[in-house]
């Protein structure tokens, strides 16, 4: 560096107000603590492209007072800062994620691989069709494949969550009654359902009408016929429920809601434990969304991104989201494009066409797998989840940890940690911040509510069986410790890089702390 350079560094460490006097390195120093001017993690080409001043690119009221405090270091240290960031997280590729409600499952390597592809990654989403027909095929086949594992024949993937699935659903299903002339204002929710979907009936401007369950944790058909009614628009099940059970009345459930002329709304969050071995369509649903970000492994640590793309029956069609994806016959092969000609659509959900690297990823699970091997990623995700709930029902897990209900569950188990809090004085709470130090990833607790005290365990399929049993092992010795000293549960954990917080206050109170100004 030149005397000169040194000189404007100098100055401008000055203006930020950066100690740059040497110190002792400290391996604990934020990215902020081991920033010092002038250092780079990369070299810019020089900037020949005459281009308007500042002043007529930003108004003065838009413009910042100071520049941005940014840390500059080299290259390694931002690479170590990322990484040391990834130690202090827990992950899937750290250890076992048996989270219970959302499908945390290994994602292959290789999908990021394919995602990456020039062909795929750098692809602008304003590219002409001509120009885009690889991207416009693989969309039109990850419709297809949906559209068999859901038994339904029209799917949109442009819905960029479960979420705006659900609202999908149910903005598809106004559309539909309000075409027909019908005013319909009350949309039916068992109370096993999924926490958003109560929200998002109320975002679609419909009343959320609760629905009982009943002793075998199926829901309560009583309940059901009494409120299902001419003001019913839709039925919105999650299947296998919360509880991680599937409803053995689902036919009944089925031909009450039909009966009453309302669309069926099939909750596809917990698609990972029937997959090829039974189908919604076949049930007699009429609309399905999927987690592409769930079931076909497109990870999701963090918020995202996500998939949640809507399969539906023939009448429900013409509503789609807009644009849809056609294939048509050219010459000795298809060409496909974007269909905007869509008079009935509920129109645009998001912009372009949804999260794409999502649908690279769950494309490439499918097409590996295949349809037998969808099958046996739901069959060995039910095997696990029931041998760690038969596990749990023996020694000290069996005397302090009881099932939520007493059936061969699905993919997920829900047990009551009433009695720990009882005889032992520590809450499920306790438990799964112990776990940590065990390298698990705490279950759900206190979800779904119609369990005292609930952890939420869903171990999927990818989880060997020694794992499994280190869950059962790490369970174990958490109740024998708490038998001596509740105290340990109570303060867990202790191998974090934070100890306990204190999240209620942090989700009542959040301080955001702005490091760029």
């Amino acid at each position: 560096m030149s005397a000169d350079a040194r000189h404007q560094a100098g100055e401008a460490a000055a203006a930020r107000e950066v100690d740059t006097a040497p110190r002792p390195f400290d391996p604990d120093a934020t990215i902020f603590e081991r920033s010092r001017p002038g250092r780079r993690a990369g070299t810019l080409p020089a900037d020949d492209v005459p281009a308007p001043t500042i002043e007529q690119l930003i108004p003065e009221h838009a413009r910042r007072r100071q520049p941005p405090r940014l840390p500059e270091v080299s290259e390694p240290e931002l690479v170590r800062h990322y990484v040391g960031l990834s130690r202090r997280n827990f992950h899937l590729d750290r250890g076992f994620y048996p989270l219970g409600s959302c499908t945390m499952k290994y994602n292959p390597k290789l999908h990021e691989r394919l995602a990456a592809l020039p062909g795929f990654a750098r692809l602008h989403p304003c590219t002409p069709d001509e120009l885009a027909q690889g991207a416009l095929e693989l969309m039109w086949r990850l419709e297809r494949a949906l559209a068999e594992i859901a038994g339904l024949p029209h799917v949109t993937l442009q819905p960029g969550a479960g979420s705006q699935g659900e609202l999908c659903g149910l903005l598809l299903t106004r559309a539909y009654h309000e075409d027909r002339g019908e005013q319909r204002s009350r949309v039916l929710i068992p109370d096993t359902a999924h926490g958003t979907n109560p929200a998002t009936v109320t975002m679609a401007g419909y009343e959320p009408v609760a629905v009982g369950t009943a002793a075998d944790g199926g829901v309560d058909l009583e309940d059901l016929r009494a409120k299902a009614d001419q003001h019913t628009a839709c039925l919105m099940l999650t299947n296998p429920n919360t509880l991680g059970l599937f409803d053995r009345n689902i036919a009944e459930i089925a031909r009450i809601v039909r009966g009453v002329g309302a669309t069926l709304y099939y909750d596809g969050a917990n698609l990972n434990a029937v997959m090829g071995l039974s189908r919604p369509g076949d049930m007699g649903f009429d609309i399905v969304h999927f987690n592409l970000h769930k079931t076909f492994t497109q990870p999701h640590g963090g918020g995202g991104p996500g998939a949640g793309p809507v399969a539906v029956a023939d009448h429900l069609e013409p509503f789609l989201p807009k644009p849809v994806v056609v294939r048509e016959r050219r010459g000795d092969g298809f060409a496909y494009r974007l269909d905007y000609d869509r008079p009935r659509s509920i129109g645009r959900l998001r912009g372009f066409q949804g999260n794409f690297s999502t649908f690279v990823r769950a494309y490439a699970y499918i097409r590996a797998l295949g349809p037998e091997g969808l099958r046996e990623v739901s069959e060995l995700a039910v095997l696990n989840a029931n041998y760690l709930r038969a596990r749990l029902a023996q020694g000290r897990a069996g005397r302090y940890l009881r099932p939520g209900f007493d059936r061969t569950c699905m993919h997920e188990f829900v047990l009551s940690a009433r009695e720990a809090r009882e005889q032992l004085g520590i809450r499920a709470l306790d438990i799964a911040k112990r776990l940590l130090d065990w390298e698990v990833h705490p279950p759900t607790v206190y979800f779904p509510l119609l369990v005292e005290e609930a952890l939420m365990i869903e171990p999927t399929e990818t989880e060997p069986v020694e794992r499994l049993d280190h869950f059962v092992e790490a369970l174990e010795a958490i109740l024998a410790e708490a038998e001596q000293d509740p105290e340990i549960a109570r303060n867990a954990p202790y191998t974090t890089p934070v100890r306990r917080l204190d999240e209620a206050s942090a989700a009542r109170r959040p301080q955001v702390r702005l490091l760029l100004t």
